[in-house]
């Protein structure tokens, strides 16, 4: 039961402002809020499936403790990635009508989850925890953080404090990340965790930073 409340949680608060919550905001604009939530759990399910099992195949091939450092690792580069936020193109905001919403709901989701942070998140789990928990937690952890984005948006429309849901989100990521890599590379040597200390830095550089601008 720990496994499953630690990856619900988690995936929870990895979908926090992320571009699929976004989404799901958006399309219960246009269709019935059930269909949304019916279309999301499938496609989530299918994908958290694939993301589970390979997590457990990689966590079988390395020692634990270089597991769980490059898990925690994987968490502090997603609360740096948590912490940019992201956005929702011009096509993510039209509602197209064509096909019949669910099988819509569902391949926009699967599509837009595949190497998303909520699908490596389940992957960097499943790493260390059994598939079964990972799974259905991550899953329905997923589903509610989308089904609170839906309520909300109905209630407060745009009026969401996203940067804030950014930051708390982040700060999670980095906790829970620094924790894992301690547990992991407490027996390590200092050289790996100045590579670890700069890799971080990189990540952090690399997310955070203000795109140029064209003169």
């Amino acid at each position: 039961m720990e496994a499953f409340w630690l990856s619900m949680s988690m995936i929870f608060v990895a979908e926090l402002g992320d571009k699929s919550q976004l989404l799901a905001l958006t399309l219960a604009t246009c269709y019935n809020a059930r269909i949304v939530l019916w279309g999301i759990f499938w496609s989530t399910l299918a994908v958290h499936m694939v993301s589970t099992a390979a997590g457990n195949y990689v966590g079988d091939l390395l020692p634990l403790d270089w597991v769980l450092f490059l898990a925690g690792f994987s968490f502090i580069v997603y609360g740096f990635w948590t912490l940019r936020g992201d956005h929702l193109d011009e096509d993510g905001q039209t509602c197209k009508p064509a096909v019949h919403p669910f099988w819509l709901v569902f391949s926009t989701f699967f599509m837009a989850e595949l190497g998303d942070k909520t699908m490596l998140s389940t992957l960097s789990l499943a790493a260390t925890l059994p598939f079964m928990p990972v799974w259905i937690g991550s899953t329905l952890g997923m589903v509610a953080s989308d089904a609170l984005a839906i309520v909300a948006g109905k209630v407060l429309g745009k009026q969401l404090p996203e940067k804030a849901i950014h930051i708390v989100a982040s700060l999670i990521f980095f906790i829970f990340g620094a924790v894992t890599m301690y547990r992991g590379g407490v027996s390590f040597g200092p050289v790996i965790w100045i590579t670890a200390g700069i890799a971080v830095g990189l990540s952090g550089y690399l997310f955070l930073r203000k795109p140029r601008r064209d003169p």
